[in-house]
């Protein structure tokens, strides 16, 4: 549980429990106390920046099988630099004049079911967005959402890449998408901010063929909050790390890092490019490569039973109420696996927005996940919960409800 000592509490703020999963909006995971360590560490010292992330590219290179990686400011900042990376490529004079592209080829073909807010990072790189498909698989219509052919014509001379969202519910393919785009000499941007674990997942979207893939680094690998990480090409990340580095410097005195050994810097070096604003500090950077040795390390069968065991423990107790109606959701595909809790409206006395309000108004806040609501569901994620959390939110639940509750249940027991 949270207590009075808090923190947040000095600055005048109440502490969250969060039952909702790694949501960047009440502060993503939990930073392992090692990369908090190696951060204060790294505080108290200096680095070249850009030698950082050139151990950082070793490290990426060697954990998702890609030529190169990046550390970003988060995965929405590698998404727009992504973007400025299709765009601008290696030319500097491009890269000096993002988000303008008057003359040069700035078109990013999404598919219309894989449009999101977080697609605004490319546009704000200088790309403009080129729908494709319907939604009619999500409107029980049987067909598909976008056939093959209907990204093959979306991709012409203008095309500067194509975006992809991974999600399990996806189409098409992937691969699919992948052997298209790469008919046409044009490279596939991947959003799996949130797509780790399992593991594999650094290495599976690499070898379906995408050349660019962002990560978050603030969610389970539990580095700092503000990291992101960008596998792909080695010419695609040279182009992310000459328009995020600081390039305020006088050419004949730069050693370029070992990440740009391939770029022609014969004619000087690039201006400060539209990524300088989303720069890493070393701080975040060696949070983040403590983070990923360690995430690395840890056994996620074991940490999986353990999201289960209170899973199940919440299931068990929320299934006793009258007007719930509570199951676990879990497959081999989820992250973790989730309880489902419907809202009998009639029997409970209040809605599922009503419940989660009163709850985010709690001292300490309660989150829950808020996109069932609609269905008038909530959704616990034991993800970013603390073994002695697990109460709390249950009791929590049950005043939010007034409902009668055997108080002799069984304590939650990791």
């Amino acid at each position: 549980m949270s207590d009075k000592n808090s923190i947040y509490y000095e600055f005048g703020v109440s502490p969250v429990i969060n039952a909702a999963g790694t949501k960047t909006r009440i502060g993503g995971s939990l930073i392992r106390p090692e990369a908090v360590e190696a951060m204060r560490e790294a505080a108290e010292s200096f680095a070249v920046l850009s030698d950082l992330q050139s151990r950082a590219s070793r490290l990426i290179s060697e954990l998702t099988g890609a030529e190169a990686g990046y550390v970003t400011s988060g995965a929405g900042a590698g998404l727009m630099l992504a973007g400025a990376a299709v765009l601008a490529r290696d030319d500097f004079s491009a890269m000096s004049r993002l988000p303008e592209t008057a003359g040069i080829v700035d078109e990013i073909v999404m598919a219309r079911t894989h449009r999101t807010e977080y697609d605004h990072a490319f546009r704000a790189a200088g790309a403009e967005i080129v729908d494709v498909g319907t939604n009619d698989y999500h409107l029980g219509t049987g067909s598909t959402n976008v056939e093959p052919w209907e990204l093959e014509q979306a991709i012409t001379e203008e095309t500067a890449a194509v975006g992809y969202i991974e999600k399990s519910y996806t189409q098409p393919e992937l691969s699919v998408v992948t052997d298209i785009a790469h008919e046409h000499d044009t490279p596939v941007i991947v959003d799996a901010a949130a797509e780790l674990p399992p593991r594999r997942n650094f290495s599976r979207f690499i070898e379906q063929g995408a050349d660019l893939v962002v990560f978050s680094g603030g969610k389970a690998i539990r580095g700092p909050q503000t990291t992101g990480i960008v596998a792909g090409r080695q010419d695609l990340i040279e182009s992310i790390a000459l328009q995020n580095l600081d390039m305020h410097i006088a050419g004949e005195i730069w050693n370029p890092p070992e990440l740009l050994d391939d770029v022609d810097l014969s004619n000087g070096v690039p201006r400060q490019g539209i990524g300088r604003p989303l720069k890493v500090g070393k701080e975040e950077l060696i949070g983040l490569l403590r983070a990923l040795e360690l995430f690395l390390e840890e056994d996620q069968d074991e940490q999986r039973q353990r999201w289960l065991r209170r899973a199940e423990y919440l299931d068990g107790e929320l299934s006793e109420i009258d007007g719930l109606d509570s199951r676990i959701e879990h497959t081999e595909e989820s992250i973790a696996p989730e309880v489902v809790v419907a809202i009998d409206a009639d029997v409970v006395g209040s809605t599922a927005i009503e419940i989660t309000r009163t709850l985010q108004k709690a001292d300490p806040r309660v989150f829950l996940g808020s996109d069932r609501l609609h269905r008038e569901e909530l959704v616990l994620n034991p993800m970013c919960l603390k073994d002695d959390q697990v109460d709390h939110v249950l009791d929590r639940i049950i005043t939010a409800i007034n409902a009668e509750y055997d108080a002799t249940a069984t304590e939650f027991m990791a």
